[in-house]
């Protein structure tokens, strides 16, 4: 009977010369993101179904402003790590030829509660919580203070200069926010999966190699927020392709970076 190899001991990326990440690495991780999810659409519509469910929810939810925001700041920041990592366990186990199963992953991912994963997610929810009360804060500055009561805002109010203001002034401090969690986030969750690491270290090379690499950066953040938002018509439904795919994806290309150095 053959043993089953140890995920642990994945192969490699193919052997490479350079020490930095490009166009073509991202392009790869993504066809390996695609594949994956082809060979093994069970798990990554399970962890997609999650972030649907949890979507779908929040806007029922969505009403009340202060039920809207404690639901978003506390359901998806601290579940996505978690789901995040049975994504990216797909992809190192098919690397390393191991056997899929429910019972591999999910322990995997339960045993990532005893780990860094859970200070990932501590700092994920911080920073949400932050924007969205400093988003609040914004609103209203430039639509008054019973704006943010939840008073209702004529739709003139939003063509006016006022109004016209505060979505450039979201949208400049929105992408300003995004772009550096993406840039703590997009190769220390692997990380943390891969290495005996604490989060603050993972997050620090994450940084450093977004940093030093943002064109790729940039066209994997924008690559991952236009499919995201095509994924929420109609009902947040294309999650369930885009999601794993781009979870997967993460894992390679990391791995990519890993190989290349750009990590060390």
């Amino acid at each position: 009977m053959t043993a089953t190899p140890d995920p642990q001991s994945a192969p490699s990326s193919p052997s490479r010369s350079d020490t930095a990440l490009t166009l073509g690495d991202l392009r790869a991780a993504l066809a390996d993101g695609i594949a994956d999810f082809r060979a093994a659409p069970r798990f990554g519509l399970f962890f997609a179904g999650v972030y649907v469910v949890l979507g779908v929810g929040l806007v029922q939810l969505g009403a009340g402003i202060l039920t809207w925001t404690l639901s978003l700041t506390l359901a998806f920041p601290l579940l996505a790590p978690f789901l995040a990592v049975g994504l990216y366990e797909v992809s190192r186990r098919r690397a390393a030829g191991a056997a899929l199963t429910w019972g591999g992953i999910l322990g995997v991912v339960w045993h990532e509660r005893t780990r860094q994963i859970p200070w990932a997610g501590a700092v994920i929810l911080i920073y949400v919580l932050f924007w969205s009360f400093f988003a609040h804060m914004l609103f209203a500055l430039f639509m008054g203070p019973s704006a943010i009561l939840g008073s209702a805002v004529a739709p003139a109010a939003w063509l006016s200069g006022a109004g016209l203001q505060m979505v450039l002034a979201e949208f400049l401090f929105g992408a300003a926010f995004a772009l550096l969690l993406f840039g703590l986030t997009a190769f220390s969750l692997p990380m943390l999966l891969d290495r005996e690491v604490d989060f603050v270290t993972a997050m620090r090379a994450s940084l450093r190699a977004t940093t030093a690499h943002p064109r790729v950066s940039l066209v994997w953040a924008a690559t991952i927020a236009g499919l995201t938002l095509i994924s929420l018509l109609p009902w947040f439904l294309g999650l369930f392709v885009s999601l794993p795919v781009l979870g997967h994806a993460s894992w390679h290309l990391y791995r990519r970076a890993r190989d290349a150095g750009v990590l060390d």
